[in-house]
């Protein structure tokens, strides 16, 4: 799953309107964040498989480390903790240890059964990417749900809030169409290079959430500061 991560951190800003986009997305995304990390380091594994269906061209092979459900439980509770630390927020660090264990939940209904339950144990998957077409619409709706909620709740507070966070959804969207229908990739290098890409959206949360304020009724006055 990609736009579903990120659905899951827009829609989180309305649970907890003081914690920032940008460290709801990163817990939102945290597993896919980790995982191009190990696997450069060689600490994990996937092929490239031949396929028709471009969200089978990988076999993720071996990513216990950052796919387990033991893993990601070890995962969210260090997320909380490091969270919970640096702002006492209590509320932001149990939503930002769940928007972690929500990325396996995701991953469970869209992937074969690839996801290991502990690191060597049985491995299980819905499989919703069997069926492309489903696969795009449950994504789809959900990133349009994640837009539609984090726009209920914030408003822009100048017109880099407006434009951030617009140019935001259209690559996002863009690159999932473009992910959506692409060919298998050359290496497994570039695999794990493209997926740190993916950090630069953590970032770009940030800015957008800096240019936007928390309407009123949603956790405060208007222009709460985000805790981060």
């Amino acid at each position: 799953m990609f736009l579903g991560h990120f659905a899951v951190g827009l829609a989180g800003k309305r649970v907890c309107p003081r914690t920032s986009l940008g460290t709801l997305t990163l817990a939102a995304l945290f597993l896919d964040a980790l995982w191009p990390l190990f696997l450069l380091l060689g600490l994990e594994r996937a092929e490239i498989t031949p396929s028709t269906n471009s969200f089978l061209l990988l076999d993720f092979t071996s990513y216990p480390l950052s796919h387990s459900l033991l893993m990601t439980l070890v995962w969210a509770v260090l997320f909380t903790a490091l969270y919970f630390a640096r702002t006492k927020y209590r509320a932001g660090a149990i939503l930002c240890g769940g928007l972690v264990l929500s990325h396996w939940v995701l991953d469970y209904v869209t992937h074969l059964p690839d996801l290991p339950l502990w690191p060597g144990g049985p491995r299980v998957g819905l499989g919703l990417w069997n069926y492309p077409a489903a696969a795009v619409l449950v994504e789809s709706l959900m990133f349009l749900g994640g837009v539609w909620v984090y726009t209920r709740v914030t408003r822009a507070k100048n017109r880099v809030g407006r434009m951030a966070l617009w140019a935001y959804i259209v690559v996002l969207a863009a690159l999932y169409a473009a992910d959506a229908t692409s060919p298998a990739p050359p290496n497994i290098r570039v695999v794990a290079l493209t997926g740190i890409v993916g950090w630069f959206f953590v970032p770009w949360a940030f800015w957008i959430d800096h240019n936007r304020e928390v309407g009123q009724g949603q956790g405060g006055r208007i222009g709460e500061v985000s805790r981060g």
